[in-house]
């Protein structure tokens, strides 16, 4: 009986774990946010997106308002064109609203983060965000101050 009840014991241990694990690779994945609460899509069009993803998340002020849903290029321009899918919840942005991309922490992933306007005219679905700060490539910058020609200071 011992025995039996150390095998039960266990083997729940391992289920619990499991279905630990499964929470956690949902959570890091973002799977668990998705839902399929009602958006509207307006594009952004950036120089460079540096490693924006689809499904990245759009903030505002650090609250999560929308994704990342696609990304192609501008044949025309050749420039990335990233569509983003805005909760409708949030369908009061104004149409001067600003787009940037940033990074979570030093090397953390890149998400992208809306600053409003004050226009009085507001985002709906197909409209562009005009005024866009392209992703900050970390490799760039230190190339820039590796390769910099100090001897114009001298």
């Amino acid at each position: 009986m011992n025995k039996r009840n150390t095998e039960i014991s266990v083997g729940l241990f391992i289920i619990i774990g499991m279905a630990a694990l499964a929470m956690l690779a949902l959570k890091v994945s973002n799977i668990s946010e998705t839902g399929n609460s009602d958006t509207y899509n307006v594009i952004a069009k950036f120089d460079n997106i540096g490693n924006l993803k689809v499904r990245s998340p759009i903030r505002m002020g650090g609250v999560l308002v929308g994704r990342v849903t696609q990304i192609n290029l501008d044949m025309e321009y050749l420039s990335p064109v990233v569509t983003l899918s805005i909760f409708k919840l949030y369908d009061k942005l104004p149409t001067e609203t600003s787009a940037s991309i940033l990074t979570a922490g030093l090397l953390g992933e890149q998400y992208l983060s809306l600053s409003p306007g004050g226009d009085e005219e507001f985002l709906v679905e197909g409209d562009e965000i005009e005024d866009t700060q392209s992703a900050l490539v970390i490799e760039e910058l230190i190339g820039q101050f590796l390769f910099n020609d100090s001897s114009d200071d001298i």
